[in-house]
């Protein structure tokens, strides 16, 4: 009897291993995320920053209690990082939910999976905002935003019953739940690398300690912002971009010429060009590029310079040429037999050159719409991005309803590029309020 109960144990455990082999699935990394399991570590984390600010405090049993609702059905968040022979992948995570902690460190921080139930993402919460930290590796801009509303939508559902009987738990229509990688949908066989590499300013200072970094966000209405964008004929990207890289201009290089360029990276949000609704990663980099060849440039020089680089970029045909030499090179036979660990060396030389090719990332985030019956409770967003290579302050922008906001992360103890920033614009007629983490002051 013993002997045959022994057995019978041993094939329930083996159906159920058969059941659970069954349940998981996994996938290919889309073509940018190859990129950031081999360059990210505790210093460069990759890990990006977008919150929503309520008009109540949160509970965090409550928003424990929506993310384990949610994350079940969000096949983008709900996986964990594997390591192949020729390639990193996807695989489905059957663990419960990351623990939804009260924050209690500065924002960005590297995310250790086994530390996360194997997840590459974060919730935290502070008084009355809710953040989330997504590793690039798992999503874009526009998949983390996907995934915050959902999560603060089944908190309020929980926490409010008049939002519980006029809601149902499904997701909303302007989430998304394509997978698809767009990347490979929409490549064209291209050659032509469309990059630059020539080494940029790099913005270099006394730091904060290891993982520490200042915060400061600037409010602004968005009325304001674009009547002052019309004043240059620009878009509120090349403004905000042009503004930045001027005051990199004037208070690091203090107006001097130099030999180097000041460059911003700027991601473009690639779905508007290809009809693409992909909550992976789509987007590519292009770089506005100032020359600073005299003393004293004015802003509307900047202005007008980092217009006429951005809008030479910014178009369908040199968009898919940008993304088709990556995807290309991921094609590549030859590239695909290569070993991980040898894959792993080449995109980090690459990578590393590229990247001081700019002196900092301005990333737009842009305008992030709630559910009419939710606006009532959700103040307003943020966006914020993490340091990486040569590139120690960065911005990134988005509004909601009437209110822009511009952040600016730095690992430097000078806080002269943001205070000239943030001038620059009151003195365009744009009013601006400012909140900050309190890094620059020791708190």
């Amino acid at each position: 009897m013993g002997k045959r109960k022994n057995e019978r144990k041993q094939g329930d455990r083996w159906a159920e291993k058969q059941r659970m082999r069954q349940k998981i699935r996994w996938e290919k990394l889309d073509n940018t995320a190859n990129l950031f399991p081999a360059i990210a570590s505790y210093n460069m984390t990759n890990v990006y920053r977008i919150s929503v600010t309520l008009f109540e405090e949160i509970d965090g049993e409550l928003l424990q209690e929506a993310l384990d609702k949610v994350l079940p059905r969000f096949d983008t968040f709900c996986v964990r990082l594997r390591k192949g022979i020729f390639w990193y992948y996807f695989e489905s995570n059957e663990k419960p939910a990351p623990v939804v902690r009260q924050e209690n460190e500065y924002p960005c921080r590297y995310i250790e999976p086994y530390a996360n139930h194997n997840y590459l993402f974060r919730i935290t919460y502070y008084k009355c905002r809710i953040n989330l930290e997504v590793f690039h590796v798992l999503a874009d801009g526009m998949g983390g935003v996907n995934f915050l509303r959902e999560v603060t939508y089944q908190y309020l559902r929980l926490k409010y019953s008049s939002l519980e009987q006029g809601e149902k738990d499904d997701f909303s229509d302007e989430t998304s739940m394509n997978t698809e990688d767009s990347y490979i949908k929409n490549y064209k066989k291209s050659h032509k690398k469309g990059y630059q590499t020539k080494r940029a300013v790099e913005v270099k200072g006394e730091m904060f300690l290891a993982g520490e970094m200042s915060v400061i966000h600037g409010y602004m209405p968005v009325a304001a912002l674009k009547e002052a964008c019309g004043k240059y004929d620009v878009s509120i990207n090349e403004y905000f971009t042009a503004v930045f890289l001027y005051s990199i201009y004037i208070e690091y290089l203090h107006g001097q010429p130099s030999e180097k360029p000041v460059s911003a990276s700027v991601p473009v949000n690639l779905r508007p060009y290809f009809n693409s609704y992909t909550t992976r990663n789509f987007f590519v980099m292009v770089s506005a590029v100032f020359e600073p060849d005299r003393e004293n440039i004015s802003l509307e020089e900047v202005i007008e310079i980092v217009k006429e680089s951005l809008r030479g970029q910014i178009n369908k045909e040199h968009l898919e040429e940008l993304f088709s030499y990556n995807v290309s090179n991921q094609k590549n036979i030859l590239l695909r037999s290569v070993p991980i660990f040898l894959k792993i060396l080449a995109m980090r030389f690459v990578y590393r050159s590229s990247a001081r090719a700019n002196t900092t990332t301005v990333t737009n985030i842009g305008n992030i719409k709630v559910e009419k019956s939710y606006e009532p409770y959700i103040r307003h967003f943020h966006a914020m991005i993490s340091r990486s290579v040569g590139q120690n302050i960065k911005g990134a922008i988005c509004s909601y309803k009437d209110t822009m906001v511009f952040t600016i992360t730095s690992v430097l103890t000078d806080m002269s590029i943001q205070k000239r920033f943030f001038c620059t614009l009151a003195a365009d007629g744009i009013p601006v309020t400012i909140e900050s983490n309190g890094a620059a002051d020791g708190g």
